[in-house]
């Protein structure tokens, strides 16, 4: 009979109720056990060195040490993969966007306020994260963005000729082999840029979007997996940062070269045709796809339906397999150039091996290089 290890958890929060009711949710569970609780930031910095947990879920708000203070020493003296619980409010989303840059690898929104009696609604996708995320490696917590791994090196396939190439892996050499298609790539016919994220998604799109010029000459369409609100606020904060314009993206508006269209929480984000232009359709109609409502499926999907654009598509950091599928619809439509983000720099490398899977892939690289891979095609 084989072993399992389970991941041990870290339970931060100033409500014993809170503490209490999380805790029961991992009970019994085969792959994860809480091995202590902590009531504010300093007891939790204290009890992640005593402990040593795999993963720590912390409240935002709590006493004497909230979360993000909490989180900056973490990071610096016990770095751990840390998931925020934060409430459904606008000082909520910005300050779980801070942690995000600080150096937490996702968040769960408390449904109902800061002692949320409906927490048993997110209590799935918290135990879904809690799984995903308690491998991730300390050297990518520690590391900052922008800062390549020694050992990383970038797949860069000719246009014509399908391409193996050695990437060398935690000092394993991986083959990755590439299947381009037969195409002629024109820089002077009209494109779009896609690009899906989930986990460790903001750190990542702030990496690529402040990174791309402001002569851009093409629209961006930006899936990241977060809930309603959230969506906006990492779009404010992408525009304040960046060359081009960032902009949760608004039911009707005309797509513009130069501007990055982020889908808003609970929506999925479509195209539209009107006469000699493209306009955005938020859809709520539409079921979320395999629990993601925006999905990156639903946008390459749709994108795909019209050849009056190439396209450019990139798909980052996160759990799941969101985005191959709709990789597939892309591929067999038309000209598309596709970007995987490297293992090295994935938080979470779900996606994008979901999408090297699929043997559709043109480019693999790390998250720091996606910007200059996606201009260079442009």
């Amino acid at each position: 009979m084989g072993f399992s290890k389970k991941s041990k958890l870290l339970i931060v929060d100033d409500s014993a109720f809170m503490r209490k009711l999380i805790s029961d949710f991992f009970h019994d569970h085969p792959n994860v056990e809480v091995i202590g609780t902590a009531r504010n930031g300093k007891d939790a910095i204290k009890k992640i060195q005593q402990l040593q947990p795999d993963v720590v879920t912390m409240d935002v708000e709590m006493p004497e040490l909230n979360g993000l203070d909490a989180l900056k020493q973490i990071m610096q003296l016990c770095p751990v993969p840390v998931i925020m619980l934060s409430s459904e409010t606008q000082s909520g989303a910005d300050t779980t966007l801070t942690a995000m840059e600080y150096g937490a690898v996702d968040f769960v929104a408390k449904p109902g306020g800061m002692i949320s009696l409906d927490l048993h609604k997110v209590k799935e996708e918290l135990i879904q994260k809690v799984l995903s995320v308690a491998d991730v490696s300390i050297t990518k917590l520690r590391k900052p963005i922008g800062i390549q791994s020694l050992n990383n090196q970038i797949v860069k396939p000719k246009l014509t000729t399908p391409i193996t190439k050695s990437v060398q892996q935690n000092n394993q050499s991986e083959i990755i082999n590439k299947v381009n298609h037969q195409f002629d790539w024109n820089k002077l016919s009209k494109k779009i840029v896609l690009i899906g994220t989930s986990t460790g998604g903001p750190r990542a799109l702030q990496e690529v979007i402040t990174n791309i010029p402001e002569t851009i000459n093409a629209p961006i369409l930006i899936v990241q997996h977060m809930p309603k609100g959230f969506t906006k606020s990492l779009a404010e904060r992408l525009n304040q940062l960046s060359k081009i314009r960032v902009k949760e993206a608004e039911n009707g508006e005309v797509i513009e070269n130069g501007t990055a269209y982020i889908a808003p929480g609970g929506f999925h984000l479509k195209l539209k045709k009107v006469r000699n232009h493209f306009e955005i359709v938020i859809d709520q109609t539409e079921p979320p796809r395999s629990g993601h409502r925006p999905s990156v499926d639903v946008m390459f999907e749709n994108v795909s339906c019209y050849d009056d654009f190439d396209k450019i598509a990139v798909i980052m950091t996160g759990m799941g397999s969101d985005g191959s599928k709709g990789l597939r619809a892309l591929k067999n439509s038309g000209k598309t150039i596709a970007i995987a983000e490297s293992q090295e720099t994935c938080i979470v490398y779900g996606m994008p091996k979901a999408a090297v899977e699929t043997k559709l892939i043109d480019e693999i690289t790390c998250v720091e290089d996606i910007a200059h891979t996606i201009t260079k095609y442009l």
